[in-house]
């Protein structure tokens, strides 16, 4: 089986990001982890005017109240690690001035020795829309778009020119480059955004929803692909979302990657098993009360991973 395990870094409100984050990541990277991966929220709205996901009155979870700044948090991971890629799981591409994303991100990856992977998406929350987006919720769409395309022009040969419906560049140097072409990936694969996925992306990053959906939802986008004419593999790294306990779950309602130990292996384990599977990242932050209590149980978790042959 065999496949890349990667880690959550701690970004929420109670840990202390300068001192947790870089333990973490380094510690994550000692025991083994092959990915260093963050996640974007902005602001926690009070009141909310849209629910979690746009569902209509569900709450936004407490560890929503308190996020910090993606790339910050790579950057502190990059200075004490050389080998674990550094990824996002996803920046929403309508927060961010096109331009300005790509030299961050290829400063980054240039400081780290070529590690970035950079999942994007849309988005869902209009609050945070209508707090910070550069365009208004219905044209996250092409926003997404005009971020590509400028990542491929400012991470492509000098000079780089640009002409969009947000971003002007008149021929320019624009530096420092990435060390190697950043990998794409983009969590969506359904309708407009599968097609964008399937023509611009190197991987599809879902979250983890059960491996049956997963193995579904990958050969339809497979096929789709092939359809299209793509020949080039798409990699697949799926987002699990635990809901760590110390105690197994034992309700029929459980979900994946809700439980002990022993129930969060073998959600892995079947994901895994899903053909095409190339990393799982794990992300445990909002269950655990500390740094040390993260990197004990997902040290943990790595090692009898590994021992189950995953």
């Amino acid at each position: 089986m065999s496949i890349k395990l990667g880690l959550g870094l701690p970004q929420q409100k109670h840990f202390t990001i300068g001192r947790d984050v870089p333990a973490v990541a380094r510690a994550a990277e000692e025991v083994g982890y092959d990915g260093l991966w963050v996640f974007e929220r902005t602001l926690f709205p009070t009141p909310m005017a849209q629910g979690l996901y746009g569902m209509p009155g569900v709450p936004w979870p407490e560890h929503y109240r308190s996020v910090a700044d993606p790339l910050v948090c790579l950057a502190l991971a990059a200075a004490v690690t050389s080998r674990a890629r550094l990824g996002t799981s996803v920046l929403v591409a309508p927060y961010h001035l096109p331009l300005q994303l790509a030299r961050s991100l290829a400063s980054l990856d240039d400081a780290a020795g070529g590690r970035v992977v950079l999942g994007v998406g849309t988005g869902w929350s209009e609050d945070e829309y209508r707090a910070g987006s550069i365009a208004p919720f219905a044209q996250r769409g092409a926003v997404l778009d005009e971020l590509l395309d400028v990542c491929a022009a400012v991470w492509g040969p000098d000079p780089v020119s640009y002409e969009g419906e947000w971003t002007s560049i008149a021929p320019a140097e624009v530096g420092p480059k990435p060390a190697r072409p950043i990998p794409i990936f983009l969590p969506a694969s359904s309708g407009r955004a599968a097609r964008r996925l399937i023509e611009r992306a190197d991987g599809y990053l879902p979250n983890a929803a059960g491996a049956p959906r997963l193995a579904t939802d990958w050969r339809r986008l497979q096929d789709l692909a092939a359809e299209a004419g793509r020949t080039r593999p798409i990699e697949l790294c799926v987002r699990a979302n635990v809901r760590y306990s110390r105690r197994p779950y034992e309700g029929a309602d459980r979900r994946p990657f809700a439980g002990d130990l022993a129930q969060i292996l073998d959600d892995l384990t079947a994901h895994a098993e899903v053909d095409g599977v190339t990393e799982i990242l794990i992300d445990l932050q909002s269950q655990v009360r500390d740094a040390e209590e993260l990197m004990d149980v997902a040290g943990e978790l790595y090692t009898r991973a590994r021992e189950a042959g995953v």
